[in-house]
């Protein structure tokens, strides 16, 4: 069937929340994907920074498998060797210290459910108030959307949980004006994502970390599109050496398969109490599986490394180009600004070239590739992106 064909299916049965889709995949191996025309594409997206290890990668694929085969879901009335094993996994990697009381996981099945259980968190400080930077997005469900910036976004379903006040991202003095001692927490991306790879200026984390010191905040970091080494490094915060008290993850977290969670450090940890929160799915063993193949591949693969080298020659390739005003970010997580505002008719040669890029705003470009993105398709894309350009110059 074609794309075309699914392409009226697809309008005749789902909502239309995301609009029409621009083509129907129907399989992937690595960091290529095929549509149902045939076409074939290498994913510079992977999923919105998700499938970390590409497509069908054996570890992810075997761990599933196992798991399924072995228990494929129990209630959270019980514990599982995945879940305790992941929890104790994500506190070592994150940092967290045995000797100050080290930190609690709570796992959920997504990035906004993760920053659901982080925002009712805060409230079990006594303190209401959160203060968030312009340009963060951190979900679309009514807790997560209340801490979301974008007017688009949030309008259609105000009144939202309050009480939140937005400071402009990456300027310290705006934030430390904003929180009172009546401040529960500052919540941050370390890179936004969603804006187009925003990266702060160098001290602004460590500012908002003794601003939060200062009023008995909690220093909340939403690592849910940097986290998991898409950065070069586990989590985007430890680059500037920062101690958050609250980290939230999911996205390639598990490679594709749903999965998030909120990390809470320190006395943080003991915020959320039996009768407080609650998830059917949060911890699966399978999700958990998952995630154990992924972190495990990136450490036995050395993907860190490899992230951190192939990203740089990606941002020097792109930034050779006039067209090109800045390029932005770490590892894999990269945006760029066009010199026009152009960047829907760059997606649209991209995949017309066989590459599959975002365009997060009408001169922004975002490419978040499976960390496993080798060096040959990286510079095929680099080869391919003066005329890629050149097409979305002369479209009109």
């Amino acid at each position: 069937m074609s794309t075309e064909s699914w392409g009226e299916r697809y309008a005749g049965s789902l909502m239309n929340t995301f609009g029409p889709p621009r083509t129907t995949l129907v399989r992937g191996e690595g960091t290529h994907v095929w549509d149902a025309d045939g076409k074939e594409y290498v994913d510079l997206l992977g999923g919105i920074a998700v499938t970390a290890l590409g497509h069908g990668h054996p570890a992810l694929v075997g761990a599933v498998t196992e798991q399924m085969q072995t228990l494929g879901h129990v209630s959270n009335f019980f514990a599982t060797e995945p879940q305790v094993t992941l929890a104790e996994k994500l506190l070592a990697l994150v940092g967290a210290d045995p000797s100050t009381g080290g930190g609690k996981v709570f796992f959920a099945n997504s990035g906004t459910e993760a920053v659901e259980a982080g925002f009712k968190l805060t409230r079990r400080t006594g303190r209401t108030h959160v203060v968030v930077a312009e340009g963060g997005f951190h979900g679309r469900t009514m807790g997560a959307l209340a801490l979301t910036s974008k007017a688009a976004y949030r309008e259609p379903f105000e009144p939202l949980p309050g009480h939140v006040t937005f400071v402009p991202y990456g300027d310290a003095d705006a934030l430390a004006a904003a929180v009172t001692d009546e401040t529960a927490a500052v919540l941050l991306e370390p890179i936004q994502g969603e804006a187009g790879v925003v990266v702060p200026p160098e001290g602004y984390l460590a500012a908002a970390r003794a601003t939060c010191d200062a009023h008995g905040a909690l220093l909340w970091m939403d690592e849910i599109q940097s986290g998991t080494g898409r950065t070069g490094i586990w989590f985007e915060h430890q680059r500037a050496g920062v101690r958050p008290d609250v980290v939230t993850v999911a996205k390639g977290l598990a490679g594709g398969f749903p999965i998030g969670a909120c990390i809470a450090l320190g006395d943080a940890a003991d915020l959320l109490q039996p009768g407080n929160h609650g998830t059917t799915f949060g911890g699966n063993p399978v999700a958990c599986a998952a995630a154990l193949a992924v972190i495990g591949t990136i450490e036995s693969e050395g993907l860190l490394e490899h992230v951190t080298v192939l990203g740089q020659k990606i941002r020097d390739g792109l930034a050779a180009d006039p067209r090109v005003t800045e390029v932005r970010g770490e590892g894999l997580l990269i945006g760029l600004d066009l010199a026009e505002e152009r960047s829907a008719h760059v997606l649209a040669t991209a995949m017309e070239a066989g590459f599959i890029v975002n365009n997060p705003t009408p001169s922004r470009i975002r490419l978040a590739p499976p960390l496993v993105l080798t060096e040959a398709d990286a510079e095929a894309f680099l080869a391919a992106w003066p005329g890629i350009l050149d097409a979305a110059w002369e479209r009109t």
